[in-house]
């Protein structure tokens, strides 16, 4: 698979903005680390990321879908609340990339983004990377599981409520991401293979014709409390289900357009 366009630097340092539909997009610095983990049969891979980029500080909501797509795809389905500060779910990997296709276009013809900037999905490495926010303990507030569900969603605090819950009620990871642990599986850029991707801005593997999920290492609310910040732990070949999607914006070179 093609890598995506180079990501470029979108804002300052520590800053986040909010988008004409409501998506608050946090900064996410350049930077190394080892992406997966051992216990789940997947050895850590080295992965540096060249450029800085932007990262919805939630889930895309079902309000934010609405304004986009004027759909709702979680209608009638199976764990849902139907609100517009719950995750828009039962996605397909289509919709997905269509949604990122009219929001760009929209974003372009308001002002908010320059010709050379897109939205897109995260890639698996970025997903993760953002995920850790700089930490290398089991889950990006530290070691201790019995802080879980301070900010996750998970079976240990959803019982009898079987659904993705409402963005932006738990505690976020250093960077000011939320619920990256847990509630909702969220699309990856990336398709799926066994192992993982290592290297210089990695999308992968090449000749893979199954999407990837990202999972927070656990995924739902439904998973146990083995979320931890390695996708690794939980990455799953797609079979679109309640998955929801993930907002990244990207900067590529004018020359490539």
């Amino acid at each position: 698979m093609e890598k995506p366009k180079p990501v470029g630097k979108i804002f300052k340092p520590g800053q986040t903005i909010t988008n004409s539909i409501g998506v608050e997009l946090v900064e996410i610095p350049a930077g190394k680390f080892t992406m997966g983990y051992a216990r789940y049969s997947h050895a850590g891979v080295a992965v540096t990321l060249t450029k800085p980029f932007g990262l919805g500080k939630t889930e895309v909501t079902q309000g934010q879908w609405k304004k986009v797509m004027g759909s709702e795809p979680w209608n009638g389905q199976k764990h849902v609340q139907a609100d517009k500060d719950y995750p828009a779910t039962w996605v397909s990997l289509k919709n997905a990339t269509r949604f990122f296709e009219k929001l760009t276009d929209l974003e372009r013809k308001s002002g908010k983004l320059k010709a050379n900037e897109e939205y897109r999905l995260p890639t698996e490495a970025e997903w993760e990377y953002a995920c850790r926010a700089g930490t290398t303990t089991a889950y990006s507030f530290g070691d201790d599981e019995k802080q879980l569900g301070e900010y996750a969603w998970f079976d240990g605090n959803t019982r009898g409520e079987e659904y993705a819950h409402k963005v932006g009620l738990k505690k976020p990871n250093p960077w000011g991401l939320r619920v990256m642990h847990g509630n909702v599986w969220e699309w990856c850029l990336d398709w799926y293979g066994d192992a993982l991707s290592g290297g210089t801005d990695p999308v992968g593997p090449k000749g893979a014709r199954t999407p990837c999920f990202a999972a927070a290492a656990g995924g739902t609310t439904l998973a146990s409390a083995g979320l931890r910040s390695a996708k690794a732990a939980a990455r799953r070949p797609a079979s679109a289900t309640w998955v929801s999607v993930w907002p990244a914006v990207s900067r590529f070179s004018s020359s490539s357009e």
